[in-house]
């Protein structure tokens, strides 16, 4: 189902498409192209644990923090690609990406952290969401990633270094 926006200020002439058998919500501009696609697995969680709104910041299983880090994922063909992160939590990573994968997309990730250079972490995960353009200039197009299968190790110094990251943020 196709939904024309009419009244929301700024993008009049877009259009939402509901996709239920895949689960997704597609935006398209004016002229019919491709601007973004959430899984409702990412609206649902960004309704109920919005990081613009702290008052749900608790329904968060894993807090996040924006850090850069090379990432290499491998889609389920085999084809490998390199990236930065914008930003990690124990529940995943956001991989910038000019052409995203599709939300849905199971993927192998490997990264290692700041304080680690040396220990690569491996897991397996999934898109859950994807940003196809720039948006306000500062968030780059790419992708939300969810862990899928990532070791207890691995997740807890990922969850320690953005708590640490976090208060660091808060006390400068």
């Amino acid at each position: 189902m196709r939904f024309p926006v009419t009244m929301t200020q700024g993008h009049e002439g877009k259009t939402l498409e509901v996709d239920s058998n895949h689960e997704v919500i597609s935006l398209h501009g004016q002229k019919g192209n491709l601007l973004g696609t959430l899984a409702w697995q990412e609206i649902i969680e960004r309704i109920v644990a919005n990081d613009d709104d702290h008052r749900f910041a608790h329904a968060r299983a894993h807090a996040r923090a924006p850090l850069a880090v090379k990432v290499r994922y491998t889609t389920p063909e085999g084809k490998q690609y390199d990236s930065l992160t914008g930003g990690i939590g124990g529940g995943g990573l956001f991989i910038e990406s000019s052409t995203p994968l599709a939300p849905g997309t199971e993927l192998a990730v490997e990264f290692a952290l700041p304080d680690r250079p040396w220990e690569k972490h491996k897991a397996k995960a999934k898109v859950a969401w994807t940003r196809n353009k720039p948006e306000r200039f500062l968030l780059f197009p790419g992708m939300g990633v969810q862990f899928t299968d990532i070791d207890d190790q691995a997740r807890k110094e990922l969850v320690e270094l953005v708590s640490a990251l976090n208060r660091s943020r808060i006390t400068t």
